[in-house]
């Protein structure tokens, strides 16, 4: 699946169960090597597809959610995946959005595999994405409702931008927060990263060097 060229541009954000800030992605630590704050690090990452193309399947306009949790430092692996697609992809674009997302497909999503010893499997669902000003919101009804604005700031942008390395956009992304209410449900798991780490940014993903 990885030789297959794919690329793709959109928009990204997640929401963690680390306090403000995480200190898996910034502290006076190596990246990952800090432990969260909760002992274990939960997160939803969600996708909204702008333009994108996989060999011949168009992606455009469709949905991702990824969740990941690792039970303790996240350096030390042991991470468990689950992928949710959205359920108005065909099996072309299905397959396609699989193989990315969990990184099968190298790109951003291939610096994770190494950490995950569990795969929860893919499963579609309708994803709702929506970008309100500065404000990211995403549903799955009965499983996931989330949202993060930024961090306040006295940067008159009203945001602030770091380019802390994380994957999936690794030179320019807003630290966030996650709102009242922010929850995830399945697999015998319950999140509730309300108030908690929250980072979105623009995402530009390809395969080819």
């Amino acid at each position: 699946m990885a030789d297959v060229p794919w690329h793709l541009s959109g928009d990204y954000f997640e929401n963690c169960s680390c306090s403000i800030v995480c200190p898996c992605l910034v502290s006076a630590a190596l990246p990952l090597t800090a432990r969260p704050t909760e002992g274990f690090c939960n997160v939803p990452l969600i996708f909204h597809i702008e333009s994108g193309r996989y060999g011949d399947t168009a992606l455009d306009g469709l949905n991702v959610l990824v969740i990941l949790h690792a039970p303790g430092v996240m350096a030390d692996g042991d991470w468990s995946i689950a992928a949710y697609i959205d359920q108005r992809a065909d099996d072309a674009q299905t397959e396609a959005l699989a193989a990315i997302f969990t990184g099968a497909a190298g790109g951003p999503m291939a610096a994770f595999t190494p950490l995950i010893s569990k795969n929860l499997g893919v499963r579609k669902a309708p994803i709702t994405f929506r970008i309100n000003g500065k404000t990211r919101s995403a549903e799955i009804p009965g499983i996931l409702h989330m949202s993060v604005d930024p961090l306040p700031t006295m940067h008159p942008s009203g945001e602030m931008w770091a380019n802390i390395g994380h994957p999936v956009s690794p030179d320019r992304m807003v630290m966030a927060v996650g709102a009242t209410g922010n929850t995830f449900s399945d697999h015998g798991m319950r999140w509730d990263n309300s108030g908690k780490n929250g980072l979105y940014a623009p995402i530009s993903w390809s395969n080819q060097a």
